[in-house]
Formats: structure tokens, sequence, C-alpha cells
């Protein structure tokens, strides 16, 4: 059964020009003299790319049936990313950076995702939002300057560079959040 203009609602995900999307804001207007409009913010989810779009009672949507599952990441390589299938090593697939983003630098081996599939092809990795990362290398904090405050770069195991506060040291493991980027707490 297809999907009406005032089915769209957040979080709904359609076919639109034959790429899955996902509704991120919706809003019914209704205007004098005029048909009721639906004003739509979506995501293209194999791009990422985000569309204003206003729909019309004559619009009409295929439901995009979208896969989820989980997969384990095994390592990076040239801005490739290597997956497999949770419980099932043989089955293996590769997403590249653009799919990935930068949460991608966080990533470390046997990392549990969770994998989006469109007619039996990835299309999309969601990352932990919260990862424990070892810190690698940090430059020493000196002795009186910590009191102030402030940051300074450290190295995470995953490659990925970071702004730490100064008391952080090298071997510590430290939270830090995908999304943003940045360091959240020590991790016990």
């Amino acid at each position: 059964m297809p999907l009406s203009y005032t089915d769209l609602k957040k979080g709904v995900l359609f076919v639109y020009e034959n790429d899955p999307y996902e509704v991120l804001e919706a809003n019914f207007l209704r205007m004098q003299q005029r048909k009721a409009v639906v004003q739509t913010k979506i995501r293209n989810l194999i791009t990422g790319k985000v569309l204003d779009r206003n729909w019309q009672p004559s619009d009409s949507f295929e439901e995009a049936e979208v896969e989820k599952t989980e997969a384990n990441f095994i390592y990076a390589s040239k801005g490739e990313y290597w997956f497999h299938t949770k419980g099932n090593p043989k089955e293996r697939f590769s997403l590249f950076e653009e799919i990935i983003g930068t949460a991608g630098q966080f990533l470390k081996k046997d990392t549990i995702v969770e994998t989006f599939s469109f007619k039996g092809k990835v299309i999309r990795v969601k990352i932990p939002i919260k990862m424990d990362l070892k810190v690698v290398e940090a430059p020493p904090s000196i002795k009186g300057n910590t009191a102030q405050g402030g940051n300074k770069v450290v190295t995470l195991e995953s490659g990925a560079k970071i702004n730490a506060p100064l008391f952080i040291e090298e071997g510590q493991v430290i939270r830090v959040n995908t999304e943003t980027g940045q360091y959240v707490e020590r991790a016990n």
C-alpha cells in the first residue's frame, strides 16, 4: 500500500527518485484558498544529503524496505572500511569513507556497528555514539599547567587525533563522542 503525503512523519523511510529517504522533520500547512501541503526535511540514506521538499495531496510514495543488521569492523585501508556480518566472518563487505563519514576515524577492530541495507546493498553504517579508545601518544603535561585547564592534541589507538584535557596521559583509556569528535571523559 503506497504512503500518502500525510504519512510523512519524522522517522518514516520512503523511496523518492529511486533512493531511500528518511523524514527528519514534517509540518502540515493549510493556507487560505490553497491545497494543504506537507513541508519536510528529508535525508538521502545513501548520500547523506539533506533536502527540503513540499508535498501535495496528489503525491504518493513507496515505503522503503531498509533492513538493519549488525556487523563487526575488521580494518580500514586507503579510505576503505572492511566489515563482516556479525556471527559470519566469511560474509565480508567494504564501504568507502564517504558513506562512513568522519566517525570512521574512531573505529577499532571488532567494534559492533549497525548496518542499513536497501535492495541487498549496505548503504549506511551507524557507529556507537561513544567509544572507549586508548591514548597511544600524548605530549607530557608540565607540572602546574593542569590547574588552569586547557587542551592538548592526543593520538588514539584508531589513529584519530583529538583535543583532550592536559591531564590525559599516554596509556589511559578515554571516552570519545564519535559524532562530534570530542573528548567526553576518562573511561574506567
